[in-house]
């Protein structure tokens, strides 16, 4: 029986909502910033209640910024998490320190854990398994861990390319999962190329990492701003996938949307329940209102604004 949950754009029906879509969608997550979410008036109008919400932490960016938008998006009801970078944590103390903030100030008790963005170390970390090792997430009691995927590898991590030192880090950080009492999951690098996802995603669960992926997506944007995020980001085989798109005069103008990548990963799910992507976790690169809203009207549950005091 077809869903009767319809698209609607300026007062006209538009066509129905896949269901697999919609069902895939439940439970997505979404990357914000201070600058990003600074500029949003009411998260309440736009996602649905209780949203895990990561916030990116870019080397520079003062600590204090990023706990106060840790506890604006607490006191409006999300599940807030907040990166920590290994490379721009100086040492033990300045990890704890940062711990103590979130938690005092926004109730924080679920962080991702990753190297960070920056190539040489601020101090004594260098990697995500540095700070788990520390046993201080742990001590703090944090809830839930989750740590980096790339299903296009990591320069920084495989510096001559391939993937093995980042599947060696992903059966390092199962192997922690079986003896942490965190749930933990894996959020990954965003990616363009259906196909590519799968075939990572089923090499992983082949080398025994049964970690649950949320995988990464980016948001509805610009063309021309994904392609340069991209190339920053070190996407690589699915670049393509937007390179053909740009080759397209009757798509150059048009923005991009994650339609076809999301309906191809929710078929692939739908019709393998086991497969071990568990969830969608949005870069919102053309802006939270944008991939906010794209997700609402691709079957994502609409949030209601709650009442004020």
């Amino acid at each position: 029986m077809a869903l009767l949950n319809f698209r609607k754009d300026a007062g006209r029906v538009a066509a129905p909502i896949d269901p697999r879509v919609q069902d895939f969608l439940q439970d997505y997550s979404i990357e914000v910033m201070p600058r990003t979410a600074a500029k949003v008036e009411d998260f309440r109008a736009l996602l649905p209640e209780r949203t895990r919400v990561y916030i990116a932490h870019i080397d520079g960016t003062p600590i204090e910024e990023m706990v106060g938008t840790a506890a604006r998006l607490a006191a409006d009801g999300y599940q807030v998490m907040p990166h920590f970078p290994a490379r721009i944590i100086r040492d033990r103390a300045m990890l704890e320190d940062w711990i103590a903030r979130y938690q005092g100030e926004a109730g924080v008790t679920q962080a991702l854990l990753l190297a960070g963005g920056v190539s040489e170390p601020h101090g004594d970390f260098d990697s995500s398994m540095q700070l788990m090792e520390t046993g201080l997430f742990d001590k703090a009691g944090f809830t839930r861990l989750h740590v980096a995927g790339h299903p296009e590898g990591n320069r920084d991590i495989d510096p001559n390319g391939g993937m093995a030192n980042v599947e060696a880090a992903l059966r390092w950080k199962q192997n922690f999962a079986e003896r942490s009492d965190a749930q933990m999951a894996i959020a990954t690098q965003f990616a363009f190329d259906a196909g590519s996802i799968i075939d990572w995603a089923d090499g992983v669960k082949a080398a025994g990492v049964d970690l649950p992926i949320h995988i990464g997506i980016a948001g509805p944007a610009k063309l021309q701003t994904l392609i340069k995020f991209a190339i920053a980001c070190g996407v690589g085989p699915s670049l393509k996938v937007l390179q053909k798109r740009a080759m397209d005069v009757t798509k150059l103008l048009l923005p991009y949307e994650p339609t076809e990548v999301i309906s191809a990963l929710a078929a692939h799910k739908a019709a393998n329940p086991d497969f071990n992507i568990a969830q969608v976790h949005f870069f919102p690169l053309g802006g939270i209102r944008t991939n906010a809203e794209w997700a609402i009207e691709n079957g994502g549950t609409s949030a209601v604004p709650a009442a004020r005091a």
